[in-house]
């Protein structure tokens, strides 16, 4: 079982990651800041269909802010999404700004819908944390995902992933007659290699969504990591398997049920010589980003020489015991995947 023993400390963007966003078009200035959302004068706590509790409130603005504060975020949507055009604002509004105050770095999360066609999408106002910028961009540049995001002195912008939530999923559809058991089994034995390999922690199912795409012929399943808090930050190995959390037990318990050790083994090559393609397509950019993680500090010191020790257990590999940071640790494990 994966056990996270204390809150993760935040960690400020330094100099060195600041260059690296400025050089790929990451950092751009944005007309209103994560500090400024926090001016609202009231809120309320927000329910679903079903009318439970989801743990965000929405907020709501005096009337002197709120047209100055709904006209700068629909700019933040236009530059997220295109480019900067604002001509896309023309038919949107903001139909409701949430706070999640349970989370780490108490994010706002924007509704906005076209008032054309009542077509609606999300994305997210958050305190900047290193370690987040990380795994934002290690996922765009080693999963098979893209996902954008924008970076301004102290607030980040995060697209929303579309997707079942994984604790939802496992609820609602494992008894689904239409579920394709192998394909969805198989894709969690990928997403569990993804996450060791570039060491991204903390994936139990309230930090996933499962992306269902029928085709003609069979389902198609993407497990897509939500939460990149826990990039390269943990001392446990077991934090970066999603396969040791209990709250992902039905879909281990799946895998058991109809995964051979062979068929994992393949499914486990499989993944990383998808990684190594990655890495090698996008040499320059990985470069840039584990040069400047070696440089940064994103974890505190007890958990990268406990993060060492594990692995260099683990892979039988004594090249992580010379490691310093987590960037180190994580050069290692992507040097150790192109060799095998």
């Amino acid at each position: 079982m994966a056990l996270i023993s204390k809150k993760k400390l935040i960690y400020p963007i330094g100099t060195g990651l600041r260059r690296y966003l400025i050089k790929y078009g990451r950092e751009v200035d944005i007309p209103i800041h994560y500090h400024e959302l926090l001016r609202y004068s009231n809120s309320i706590a927000l329910y679903d269909s079903k009318e439970q509790d989801t743990l965000w409130e929405t907020v709501f603005y005096d009337q002197s802010d709120w047209e100055e504060i709904h006209l700068n975020v629909k700019k933040i949507y236009a530059l997220l999404k295109a480019g900067g055009d604002m001509s896309v604002m023309d038919h949107l509004y903001i139909d409701r700004i949430d706070l999640c105050i349970y989370g780490n770095t108490q994010p706002f999360r924007v509704r906005i819908v076209n008032r054309i066609n009542d077509n609606f999408d999300y994305f997210y106002i958050k305190r900047a944390d290193a370690s987040r910028v990380y795994g934002l961009e290690l996922e765009d540049l080693l999963s098979p995902n893209r996902i954008s995001y924008l970076v301004h002195k102290d607030t980040l912008i995060e697209e929303h992933i579309a997707g079942i939530p994984g604790d939802k999923f496992m609820r609602q559809h494992m008894d689904d007659p239409n579920l394709n058991p192998i394909r969805l089994a198989k894709e969690f034995v990928k997403f569990n290699e993804r996450c060791f390999v570039r060491l991204l922690g903390d994936m139990h199912s309230s930090n996933f969504v499962v992306d269902v795409t029928p085709d003609f012929e069979e389902t198609h399943y993407r497990i897509r990591a939500i939460d990149f808090d826990q990039q390269s930050y943990e001392g446990k190995k077991s934090i970066y398997l999603p396969q040791y959390f209990k709250e992902n037990n039905a879909l281990i318990k799946l895998g058991m049920e109809i995964i051979t050790p062979e068929s994992m083994r393949q499914y486990q090559r499989e993944e990383r010589a998808l990684i190594a393609t990655r890495l090698k397509s996008s040499h320059k950019e990985i470069e840039d980003i584990l040069s400047t993680m070696e440089r940064d500090k994103i974890a505190p010191t007890e958990n990268v020489e406990s993060l060492k020790n594990e692995l260099a257990k683990h892979y039988k590999s004594e090249k992580f015991l010379s490691c310093q940071n987590m960037g180190g640790i994580l050069r290692t494990s992507l040097e150790l995947l192109l060799k095998s």
